[in-house]
């Protein structure tokens, strides 16, 4: 089994929707940093798992400066469902998503 990792920063702002007041109901951002871990039993004909490149331009092309609501569309950002969102986006080789928003707040996502 080859697996790969890869750590990615990316900063970008965010709000979400709660049922309960919190200060993150409201416009904010991180300096996320997010560790993407992919594996296969076999490489590709390039003799790579997954191209790190194709991995900095799904996740980091597509979230670094944004807002992130706009890019999850109807998916509310919170960590979870952003490590989530991001294993869906780099389809079943991706098993393992974690997602620092801050110091010490980590979220992570598995496939079973």
């Amino acid at each position: 089994m080859y697996t790969v990792t890869k750590r990615l920063e990316i900063s970008a702002s965010h709000q979400l929707t709660l049922d309960y007041p919190s200060k993150c109901q409201h416009l904010h951002g991180h300096n996320w940093i997010v560790t993407v871990h992919a594996r296969s039993e076999t490489l590709d004909h390039n003799g790579m798992v997954i191209d790190f490149t194709i991995i900095k331009e799904k996740i980091h092309g597509r979230l670094d400066h944004q807002h992130i609501n706009d890019v999850m569309g109807d998916i509310n950002p919170t960590a979870e469902n952003m490590a989530k969102w991001i294993a869906d986006q780099l389809g079943s080789k991706c098993f393992k998503v974690e997602v620092q928003e801050s110091e010490g707040n980590v979220a992570i996502y598995e496939r079973s």
